[in-house]
């Protein structure tokens, strides 16, 4: 490991840990609270309860993407010496699908409008801001979504193949994020699609653990290297 990047490693180390906290935390706002269907009931929940307005838009996935950044590039120096254009490749498409996400998560975008909706006199303008609502409700399940929902299995196949080429990580972890790839399209499984593409998720959170644990311990050898 180069001892110049120690400091990178650690922080993608506690980025993977914190992705592994954020996934269940985000499963039981879904289980507590299931995101309403209708522009109305999302205005009504913001209103109401505007943290728990921003969690059921899902905006700990936001953090989760910001978070996979740092660790994206510690995997990617980590494994370049494995395979330097795949893991390049992996880099670039990870990054691109955290924009698509953040463009596909409009959690306050609603929230104001939710406050202007609510602060409206008159019902000429609360059409305006229903009309823009359920653009908001079209981009949550629009073509960004499914960018950066195509990019997660895709990008997590890539780094998968290449951990399995090297002696880094365990063949266990790549085969974990393997089978976590494939169920990220349970999602467009008529009725039990939401079941399958949650358990994806759980394997995902299984995957960030040894993951965090691997990247932290190279920046402890990286930094003893360094004299740190």
């Amino acid at each position: 490991m180069d001892p110049h990047w120690h400091w990178l490693y650690k922080i993608g180390g506690v980025a993977a840990l914190i992705m592994a906290i954020i996934i269940p935390l985000q499963l039981v706002v879904f289980i507590v609270s299931p995101p309403p269907s209708t522009v109305i009931g999302w205005f009504t929940l913001f209103q109401n309860h505007k943290l728990l307005g921003l969690l059921s838009l899902e905006f700990l996935f936001v953090v989760y993407g910001v978070l996979s950044i740092p660790m994206a590039l510690a995997l990617y120096l980590a494994l370049r010496r494995t395979s330097e254009s795949f893991t390049a490749i992996y880099l670039a498409l990870n990054l691109v699908g955290v924009v698509a996400l953040f463009a596909a998560r409009p959690a306050f975008d609603m929230l104001y409008l939710s406050n202007q909706y609510a602060a409206a006199t008159t019902d000429a303008q609360r059409s305006v801001f229903l009309a823009a609502g359920a653009a908001m409700l079209a981009v949550f399940h629009g073509t960004s979504f499914l960018v950066s929902y195509a990019l997660g299995p895709l990008t997590g196949l890539i780094i998968s193949l290449v951990m399995l080429q090297g002696n880094l990580f365990s063949k266990l972890t790549a085969y974990i994020r393997i089978v976590s790839n494939v169920l990220d399209f349970g999602i467009f499984v008529p009725t039990i699609g939401i079941l399958i593409s949650a358990f994806s998720v759980v394997l995902l959170l299984i995957w960030d653990i040894p993951v965090a644990r691997r990247l932290l311990q190279l920046g402890r050898g990286a930094g003893r290297v360094h004299g740190i």
